[in-house]
């Protein structure tokens, strides 16, 4: 019997992890509740960036770390589409594949998580030489900035893991998304909500982007339902300006967006590994102009310096 399009079985792509798992399953029963008579199945698959956790992610390259084999099983047919935490998804996709939609984005700052020694305490209070664990060079390069009397120390692992951790006393403070610890329902463990002054958050965090097929109209008109149009504008943007600078996920490039009364404005960082150069600034425009203005912000902190910065990083981490 041929199966007709409006009846088939539409397959979505996970990885392992439970946070992902969350985050699929969240998709999985809003698209369930928008069309009841269909079946949406899931299939688990590990990445790279799952099975390799004693490297510094830095170490081991940036584009695709997460992605990679759910991208295969896309252009395979063998899943319809992948969840991905839209952070860890490249800026430039394969041949055939293309962000088909962006869910509305919860907190997209970072947070730290501290140890029960700690509790009194903030990033600005922790003792000289306190042990703050991280994986993203991003965080680092902008915690180094403003607080340089605490050591960093990578981190890896699924957040349970990390806040093993974090218990069994390696580190004093963890820096986690916060978007993560709330899917997760472990918010009470958010000690302290990093301000945006302090650390801008990675481009596309706190939102979900599901990858697919560029020829699948079947598959884009079932995703409608979960766009959120201000935060596919946002992601955008930031997404441009990532690109425009040709950083990865392990490029110490931080951003904030809002849109407010019909005005989009990007806020875009670039810092030194050591934190001892940071170079910001902002822009401001309509939101069908996303991806120009990202690619305006781009251009204005590559002429202050940003280009040279990324040029020593690159020489930097492709050394060790």
């Amino acid at each position: 019997m041929v199966v007709s399009p409006s009846t088939r079985t539409i397959r979505i792509g996970s990885r392992k992890s439970q946070l992902a798992l969350v985050q699929t399953y969240w998709v999985q029963e809003e698209l369930q509740k928008h069309f009841p008579t269909r079946q949406f199945d899931v299939e688990t698959m590990s990445t790279q960036g799952d099975k390799i956790l004693d490297v510094a992610l830095a170490k081991i390259g940036d584009k695709g770390l997460f992605t990679k084999e759910l991208e295969v099983a896309m252009l395979d047919k063998q899943v319809d589409f992948a969840v991905h935490s839209l952070k860890d998804l490249p800026t430039n996709l394969p041949d055939g594949l293309m962000l088909g939609c962006v869910t509305q984005r919860v907190d997209p700052a970072d947070a730290l998580v501290v140890s029960e020694k700690n509790q009194d305490k903030q990033l600005d209070t922790l003792p000289e030489g306190a042990v703050i664990g991280t994986s993203s060079l991003r965080r680092l390069a902008q915690l180094r900035h403003h607080f340089p009397h605490l050591t960093f120390k990578d981190i890896r692992g699924n957040v349970n893991t990390r806040l093993a951790k974090l218990e069994a006393g390696e580190y004093d403070g963890i820096i986690l998304a916060v978007a993560g610890l709330q899917r997760l329902g472990m918010s009470d463990r958010i000690h302290q909500v990093i301000p945006a002054e302090i650390s801008l958050h990675a481009v596309g965090q706190g939102a979900l982007g599901i990858e697919c097929r560029t020829e699948d109209p079947e598959i884009l008109e079932v995703l409608k339902p979960l766009e959120h149009e201000e935060t596919r504008d946002r992601c955008y943007a930031e997404r441009s300006f990532l690109r425009e600078l040709e950083g990865g996920c392990q490029v110490p490039i931080g951003v904030n967006t809002k849109i407010e009364n019909g005005v989009l404005t990007l806020t875009g960082m670039v810092a030194s590994l050591d934190g001892q150069r940071l170079i910001k600034d902002t822009v401001s425009g309509l939101p069908s102009e996303a991806e120009a203005l990202g690619k305006e912000l781009a251009n204005k902190v590559r002429d202050a310096g940003a280009g040279e910065i990324l040029s020593e990083i690159f020489i930097q981490v492709n050394r060790q």
